[in-house]
């Protein structure tokens, strides 16, 4: 819910106060500074580096998603992100999960939607991830899309398979956000490889 999200961006950090903020429009988040983003104190010592971090976890592979959430009325156009870190979560009631870093320029402007659409890619889509990764660029030009069903975000034209759905919680996870989404509508084309994503490189299922 998009009162989630609020309660959320307010806690982590707002230097303004609740009775001097205006309240938000229903179904919008207004946006607020990011906190620091250090999990550890200045005195003390991560137990593995960054890149040792990123060597060992680049061993899980995984599939690739691109998070979309329609334009708003303060913005130039609709949101997307190229996101890898994408699960189910719950089946009754439905619920699916994505992380994003807390210092992402897309997460406030899908926070303000409070909904988003998750669009799996196909093996062949490497290329449209690779642009949706670019921070800055009108990641849409070019990039057929009709409205999802429920929540109206960007649903790309020939992926497998895309979820529809409203924000439903959000949690901290050290120098990221755990985001909560309420499945609203879905559909699959039912063939076709997943891209793939394994230490750095795109792949595909092979025989």
């Amino acid at each position: 819910m998009a009162a989630t999200v609020v309660r959320y961006l307010r806690s982590a950090g707002s230097p303004t106060s609740a009775a001097t903020e205006p309240e938000p429009a229903p179904g919008r988040v207004d946006p607020t500074p990011r906190p620091a983003l250090r999990a550890v104190g200045e005195d003390e010592r991560a137990p593995v580096s960054p890149a040792q971090f990123r060597a060992v976890l680049g061993n899980f592979a995984s599939g690739v998603t691109i998070i979309t959430a329609p334009s708003g009325a303060d913005d130039e156009g609709p949101a997307g992100f190229a996101c890898q870190s994408f699960a189910s979560l719950s089946l009754d009631p439905p619920l699916v999960t994505f992380m994003v870093a807390r210092t992402s320029t897309t997460w406030p402007r899908i926070a303000r939607a409070g909904v988003f659409c998750v669009n799996i890619l196909g093996a062949d889509q490497g290329p449209l991830c690779r642009a949706f990764a670019v921070s800055g660029a009108d990641k849409f030009a070019g990039v057929a899309h009709t409205p999802a069903p429920a929540t109206g975000s960007p649903q790309l034209d020939a992926v497998p398979a895309w979820i529809d759905c409203r924000i439903h919680a959000v949690h901290t996870g050290g120098d990221h956000l755990i985001v909560v989404g309420k499945v609203e509508a879905m559909g699959a084309a039912g063939e076709g490889d997943p891209l793939l994503f394994h230490k750095g490189r795109f792949g595909r299922f092979a025989d």
